[in-house]
């Protein structure tokens, strides 16, 4: 049964358990009061004096050592050890006042209640039972020595009746409250992980997002905005010092909701944004949300919906394309074939063929693009795989064509498809050549295979000792169709970072002043649980 008692290590139970202790005190202290003063006569007229002053005194001192001992107390049994020493005490001085109409009775009602606060169940009507036998019990006893008190035995069953009636009434108050701060809980946990859900959502997205208050300060900053902006902290920051050029672009969007903000440039990163806002509320002082987006992102996106959408419509018309094509170029070699042609032809002949080959291969680039299947990264120690693609590489290249190898010591394990990187390797190591030949009758180029100090990850640096490449054409390397040579498609470079990028890899163009230099950066050698 005493399994039954509420557990007291909640806030509110606290709480109860200090207004029950203030209670007690009180009726402790006010009853002393009274014995101690002119104001008892109408309390002690039926009653036996000394026995209700010492039983108030009893009750004030018990109750003042158990809000010591049991000031906050958790166990259920002290709980109602409490209650019925309570009960009993009010009990006897119920008593000792003369029974019904010294109106203790209504003091053992008050009890009842707030020991069921603290009590469920059975033992809450456990106490109210033994508080309703003590009123009914010791009216009866009161009626052999006090005549008078025979007539009070109605109202004796009522205080009893109302016992129970308190019992009952605040265990079902105390059932609601139960299942209303239940429900409460569960809903403020709910917001919590929502608030939660948001935040990571937020700092994970890859527009920047900022909150400004009425006095443009930044109160909510995710980490992409931080990147973009080249601000470490921007929170609780005014956003004129940050980022100037907004406030211009947000004061004309206050005049104008209708216009498309102006894009801006950031001083530390050299990256164009383009700014959004929104009124998040229509209060005079008002907070302003801001997207900021990388315009250089939004093309990259563009150019790969542009070129899925030329890899369709390749495929669909390249029959009808390579067809006259490949008549065009058998045409041209039968005519180049014959032997009244003169030198001048001749040269017309192989222009019509070198052009046919050169429309051929953008358009089997185009195709690639579009045909391009899902990377199947997988373990590959480098070493070994590099040192067979080299000497392979070895074997189809001329005599004015040379390969050199190094490298390093280390772990060079990495995720990666091995024939995407073959593919990669074969545009970069023919455009390394290439190069190198524009300046040297022995195209060189330099592979070199080691482990990058800061980040610990496996890089090959593709080098060539060409003539390099013009800073200005260096931002738009990997730009599809953007090719230096009249021979080339544009498509090479840009299709090797595309492939590099699916597999976790990155290429980067590192200027030199001896030549041009590509960097591929691996991941890891395990896969991403």
């Amino acid at each position: 049964m005493i399994a039954e008692a509420a557990p007291a290590d909640s806030k509110q139970a606290q709480r109860l358990l200090r207004l029950y202790h203030l209670y007690r005190l009180s009726i402790g202290i006010t009853l002393v009061l009274l014995i101690s003063s002119d104001m008892d006569n109408r309390l002690l007229t039926s009653a036996n004096d000394e026995l209700l002053r010492g039983g108030s005194w009893l009750y004030l001192v018990l109750n003042i050592l158990l809000v010591v001992f049991l000031e906050n107390t958790r166990r259920p049994a002290q709980l109602l050890s409490l209650a019925l020493v309570d009960v009993l005490l009010l009990g006897g001085l119920f008593y000792a006042a003369g029974g019904v109409a010294s109106a203790l009775g209504n003091l053992l009602i008050v009890s009842v209640a707030i020991s069921n606060t603290l009590l469920r169940r059975r033992i809450g009507l456990l106490i109210a039972a033994i508080a309703a036998l003590g009123i009914v019990g010791l009216s009866f006893l009161l009626s052999f020595s006090h005549p008078l008190s025979a007539n009070e035995y109605l109202q004796a069953g009522t205080l009893g009746a109302l016992c129970f009636a308190a019992s009952l009434l605040v265990q079902g108050l105390i059932r609601r409250v139960e299942v209303s701060e239940t429900l409460a809980e569960q809903r403020a946990s709910e917001v919590i992980g929502l608030e939660a859900l948001n935040a990571l959502i937020l700092q994970r997205m890859r527009t920047g997002i900022l909150v400004l208050d009425e006095a443009r300060r930044i109160q909510l900053a995710n980490h992409s905005a931080q990147t973009l902006l080249a601000h470490t902290h921007l929170q609780g920051q005014l956003i004129d010092d940050c980022a100037p050029a907004l406030v211009d672009r947000l004061q004309l969007w206050r005049n104008n909701p209708t216009l498309r903000p102006q894009s801006l440039k950031v001083a530390g990163n050299g990256l164009e944004l383009q700014p959004s806002f929104i009124a998040l509320d229509q209060r005079p002082n008002q907070q302003i949300l801001v997207f900021l987006e990388d315009l250089a992102q939004i093309a990259q996106q563009a150019q790969q919906l542009k070129l899925a959408a030329l890899g369709r419509l390749t495929a669909g018309i390249s029959h009808e394309i390579r067809n006259p094509l490949g008549a065009i170029s058998h045409a041209a070699q039968l005519l180049a074939e014959s032997e009244e042609l003169d030198s001048a032809d001749r040269r017309l002949t192989q222009i019509i063929q070198d052009h046919s080959q050169r429309m051929n291969r953008v358009i089997e680039n185009v195709l690639q693009l579009s045909r391009r299947q899902q990377s199947e990264p997988q373990r590959l120690d480098l070493k070994p795989w590099l040192e067979q693609f080299v000497a392979e590489s070895r074997e189809h290249a001329t005599e004015l064509q040379q390969i050199h190898l190094r490298i390093d010591s280390g772990d060079f394990n990495t995720l990666m498809d091995p024939d995407q990187l073959t593919q990669i390797l074969d545009n970069l190591l023919r455009n390394g050549w290439r190069h190198s030949a524009l300046l040297h009758d022995q195209a060189e180029v330099w592979m070199t295979l080691f482990i990058d100090p800061d980040s610990q990850l496996a890089v090959l640096q593709v080098r060539d000792n060409g003539p390099g490449v013009p800073l200005a054409e260096q931002a738009h390397l990997f730009e599809p169709f953007f090719t230096t040579s009249s021979q080339g498609t544009g498509l090479g470079l840009y299709l090797s970072r595309e492939l590099c990028e699916s597999n976790q890899a990155r290429l980067d163009f590192q200027s030199r002043q001896d030549g041009g230099c590509f960097r591929i950066t691996f991941a890891h050698g395990r896969k991403q649980s």
